[in-house]
Order: structure tokens, then sequence, then C-alpha cells
């Protein structure tokens, strides 16, 4: 039979005390360290990473109402949670329209002249066959979509006022608390052009009858102004940019 050697090794890393005097002596090289593993790091749960404001400003009425154990360990984001509930209840309490509402003479005192004194109502005589008069109202109705807290009516004009010339046709009235605000009879008042822009302009002249909902009555107004002028820019700019066009392919 021939030889067999038996090695033994022992676990890795580890040494005799002969060969730990050996090294001593520096005639062996210097043990390598036991090899160990990286520790293991779990990815982040996104439920324990730090909360900020754009966080919680993406979260609903629901869901920031069952925050309130998560949140009890910081005192900025519970005070922004109890803060922005209260912001979307108050926001909650503003009436929302959001269309032209068709009222007949004896609505009007009740939906115009008694409506709540933070609320502001335009309201349109008109008639139907008078192409003014969709024009007008087309533009309303876009409005009344973009300021919902804003409350449009219409109403068929001799309804309203019996006898009322069709001459001044159409005919707009801005009430607030009660009182006539602002009257605007005829087309004039919003230039060769009627365009929702334009009649938004026109009612903001002087009060903040546009309003979102979204924000104070002041700084509403001048959000409406400043988003009227750069949604009648993009406008005009569109325009030019398609007559280019249909000259451009007429072209060819």
């Amino acid at each position: 039979m021939g030889d067999y050697h038996f090695v033994y090794k022992d676990v890795e890393g580890a040494s005799t005390q002969w060969d730990d005097i050996q090294r001593k002596l520096g005639n062996l090289p210097p043990k390598a360290p036991a090899f160990k593993p990286p520790p293991f790091t779990p990815a982040p749960d996104q439920d324990s990473l730090p909360k900020d404001r754009s966080w919680i400003d993406n979260k609903t009425q629901e869901e920031l109402e069952g925050l309130e154990d998560d949140l009890d360990d910081d005192r900025f984001l519970e005070e922004y949670r109890k803060k922005r509930l209260a912001e979307m209840k108050e926001a909650a309490k503003v009436p929302k329209f959001g269309t032209v509402i068709p009222i007949s003479g004896s609505d009007f005192v009740k939906e115009v002249s008694q409506a709540p004194p933070d609320v502001w109502v335009v309201v349109i005589l008109y008639k139907d066959g008078y192409p003014e008069c969709g024009v007008l109202l087309q533009c309303l109705e876009e409005l009344a979509t973009r300021y919902p807290a804003t409350k449009f009516v219409k109403i068929i004009s001799t309804d309203c006022i019996p006898n009322y010339p069709d001459y001044n046709l159409p005919t707009l009235l801005v009430y607030n608390n009660g009182a006539v605000k602002a009257t605007h009879v005829g087309m004039r008042s919003f230039g060769r052009r009627c365009t929702p822009e334009g009649v938004a302009l026109v009612l903001c002249q002087s009060d903040p009858v546009l309003n979102d909902g979204l924000s104070g009555s002041d700084s509403s107004r001048k959000n409406v102004i400043e988003g009227v002028r750069r949604s009648f820019l993009e406008k005009i700019v569109k325009e030019h940019e398609d007559d280019d066009n249909d000259d451009g392919s007429s072209s060819d």
C-alpha cells in the first residue's frame, strides 16, 4: 500500500502556540485576519425614513388623521398635521359652485341678494337666440369651473327686470353682501374679443370677485390677475404658432 499523509486543517484563522512564537521571532509572516462577512444592512423602510413637509403635504385628510401615533415623537410634524387639518376643514366650509346656475325671478332674492356675505355672485341677464349672450355665457362657464367659490347664475332678462331692453343684452351684475358692486351692460366692457381671461380681468378690476377657495381675498385677486395675464399670453402665442403652421402647410 502507498503512503497516506493526513493533513489536519484547523479552523481558518486559528494558529498553534508554536506558530505564534515563530511569528514573534519574525520567522513566519503575520497571521491573516479571520474572514468576516460584511454586516447585513437592510434596505431602508419607507415608513422609517425622516418625514418632512413634502411628505406630509401629500397626505389626504384621512391619512393625516391616522398619523397621530406615528408623529407623537416629532413636535414639528404633529403641529403641522394639526395646522393642515384645520386648513382642510376651513376650506371644506367654503361653498363650491363650479357652474353657471340657472335661476328664475322668484329665486333672485334667495340666490343673489341673500347669498352669504363672503360669497361673490356674478349674474348674467340674457336671452336665448342672441349670439353675444352665448359668447359671454361660454366665458362664464369656464370661469365658474376655474373659480368654484364664486357663484355664477344666469336669468332671462325679462324674468329679472320686466321690459328690460334687449339692446342691453347681455348684462352682467356683480353682487356681494346684498349690494350691487358692478354693472356691465353689453359687450363693450370686454373688448373686441370676448375671452374668459378678458372677462376675468374686468371682474377683478376693483374687487376680489373671482375666488378659487384656496387663498385669502386680496392674495386671491392678485393671483387671479397674474394667472389670467399668463393664460392670455399663452393663448396668443399658441394662436400665432397655429397660424404659422397653417401657413407652412398651405405653401407645400
